[in-house]
């Protein structure tokens, strides 16, 4: 029986092995999950950490205010438009209203000019992000309340930027403002909240802006240099055609004239040679003819001598003076 279970007794060793090795594999990946998962709980903290920080400092409105235009300037150059060329920051404006600073003003093809203003009503914003969407109850409740203290603070900073007025101390300019919000979600929420607030800033002149609506903007403001542009060139191409024209048309009337000496000068030169032909050849001819002797005869010689003066009157002219 021994020698006929000896078979068994190996297999067992050999999964007994098996077992001792997959304990040992497992332990090892036992830890390295551990592992994996204090770096990540490490990450989450950090992450937490940071969050807590950028939520503190945008609690501050010279951060909000610095977070904002610095958006703006990226989607500006995002769009493909340059400083100092296609748009300029921080221009004083000064209309009835008063002196205003908007964040920037854009160059529109045709003189035109529009102005954004950066801003950031983000405080009850971020008390309510704090708080679960699925969240029920008070907390609910006070997430309500919180986002319509957003909408309030979306619907003032409206009011406020409609009273500077921009448009009317700008040359050209359409009137309205945009009023830049540098976040998709602050945008998102106020509409979840009040829909009618787009038609409210609309009423007062102010486009809502995130940053993918004024980077479509932007955007399409760029095509419309470049097409302005083409459109330049173009018209100076036409105008530099008309004014070749004109001179093509000049040199065509002084080369009809000069076609038209040419034709009386080879008149003249025919008519020349035809009477040398016809008449001055034939006369010398017949001149060539004559014998000179018979027709020129030689001069006769003068002996005379001329006669002196003798009257006194006419001496006394010639005699010499002292």
């Amino acid at each position: 029986m021994l020698t006929a279970l000896s078979p068994v007794a190996e297999s067992l060793r050999a999964v007994q092995a098996k077992v001792a090795e997959l304990e040992q594999q497992r332990l090892r990946q036992h830890g390295e999950l551990s592992e994996q998962l204090r770096a990540a709980a490490e990450s989450e903290e950090r992450l937490r950490s940071t969050a807590e920080t950028l939520a503190a400092a945008l609690k501050s409105n010279s951060t909000r205010g610095l977070w904002g235009e610095t958006q703006l300037r990226n989607v500006v150059q995002a769009a493909g438009l340059l400083e100092r060329v296609d748009f300029d920051v921080q221009t004083s404006i000064r209309s009835d209203a008063g002196a205003g600073r908007p964040d920037m003003v854009i160059h529109l093809p045709g003189g035109k000019d529009i102005a954004v203003d950066a801003k950031v009503p983000f405080a009850a914003y971020l008390e309510a992000s704090s708080i679960p969407v699925t969240a029920t109850g008070a907390e609910g409740a006070r997430r309500t309340e919180l986002l319509r203290d957003h909408v309030r603070a979306v619907r003032a900073h409206i009011d406020t930027l409609a009273g500077k007025t921009y448009w009317a101390g700008l040359d050209s300019s359409p009137e309205l403002t945009i009023a830049f919000i540098p976040s998709e979600s602050l945008v998102s929420s106020a509409l979840e909240a009040d829909p009618s607030i787009m038609d409210y800033a609309f009423q007062k002149r102010i486009a809502l802006a995130s940053p993918v609506t004024l980077w479509s903007v932007l955007k399409t403001i760029a095509f419309s240099w470049q097409q302005d542009v083409v459109t330049q060139e173009a018209k100076q191409l036409f105008d530099l055609s008309r004014e070749l024209y004109g001179r093509i048309s000049t040199l065509a009337t002084h080369v009809d004239k000069l076609g038209r000496s040419l034709r009386g000068s080879v008149a003249d030169y025919n008519r020349f040679v035809g009477s040398l032909e016809r008449q001055v050849l034939p006369s010398a001819r017949r001149l060539s003819m004559l014998d000179e002797a018979t027709v020129l005869q030689s001069p006769a010689t003068i002996d005379d001598v001329p006669r002196d003066l003798a009257a006194v009157e006419l001496t006394a002219q010639l005699e010499p003076r002292d």
